[in-house]
């Protein structure tokens, strides 16, 4: 039994993690890198969505063979973080967000296939995940806990928006978007989310604000500020997840929604 983590752009590797193993995990969409461990004395197996170098973009993650492979690897329950664009003005930069909502109308992968692990029909365990909140609700407690431990400010709750990448938004697409409540967006958490729900995976996920978005704020955030504060993000979410981490009780943690399956 252990908890999975995804870290993103920034934070290609967990800081403090007390490896054990590095394996290639193959599954049916593909091999996915699994670093097992030991992370704040918690068994963790954990991925980098984008890998050393930032060898995948957005646009190339493996979001089902990553999803499957922490399960083959024995996670209980997911924690991801990802670096984000504000579409709510009142953020400030460098603000983290716990978020409770989604907003992914599209349910596609990059490749514009469906967004699922039900890809074979008559398999078992097809079916649907139900739910009022994607996100779950002891996980959302603990990235709050463990970033007020370290004095991060967060904001808790709010509607991440994915997008698709690995271009950004125009200000229309933006607009759009605050329209229906999006609080900020990124380019990978949308298909985490899903395919953590499906695979019964209770998931936490941790924004850190790098930019405004396209006219949000009066001014466009300059490149090198992005670039700066995502190089910064990595101290304030490590250390965020290392206290979130010891908090979390495998055994109590209640499925996200219900399943509909078709056995």
């Amino acid at each position: 039994m252990a908890l999975g983590i995804i870290t993103g752009s920034g934070t290609y590797a967990l800081p403090g993690i007390e490896t054990s193993d590095v394996e290639i995990v193959p599954t049916r969409f593909g091999d996915a890198e699994v670093t097992s461990g030991t992370f704040a004395g918690v068994d963790v197996v954990h991925i980098s969505r984008h890998r050393e170098g930032h060898e995948r973009l957005s646009s190339q993650v493996k979001h089902q063979a990553n999803v499957l492979a922490l399960q083959e690897c024995g996670a209980q329950a997911v924690l991801a973080v990802t670096v984000c664009g504000a579409t709510d003005p009142s953020l400030s930069l460098g603000e983290l967000v716990v978020f409770d909502d989604l907003h992914f109308l599209a349910n596609r992968l990059a490749d514009g296939s469906l967004c699922t692990l039900h890809d074979r029909p008559g398999a078992p365990g097809r079916g649907h995940w139900v739910f009022e909140d994607p996100f779950a609700p002891p996980l959302r407690r603990a990235l709050l806990d463990g970033a007020r431990e370290h004095g991060h400010a967060v904001r808790d709750g709010g509607c991440y928006g994915h997008v698709d990448g690995p271009r950004f938004n125009t200000k229309a697409e933006i607009r759009s978007l605050r329209a229906v409540g999006v609080t900020a967006v990124s380019q990978t958490a949308g298909p985490e989310t899903v395919l953590c729900g499906e695979a019964g995976l209770p998931y936490g996920l941790i924004g850190f604000v790098t930019d405004y978005a396209n006219g949000v704020a009066e001014e466009a955030t300059q490149v090198d500020t992005l670039m700066r504060l995502l190089r910064e993000s990595g101290t304030a979410l490590a250390s965020t997840l290392e206290a979130a981490v010891r908090r979390i009780d495998l055994d109590e943690l209640p499925p996200v929604g219900a399943q509909i399956a078709w056995d």
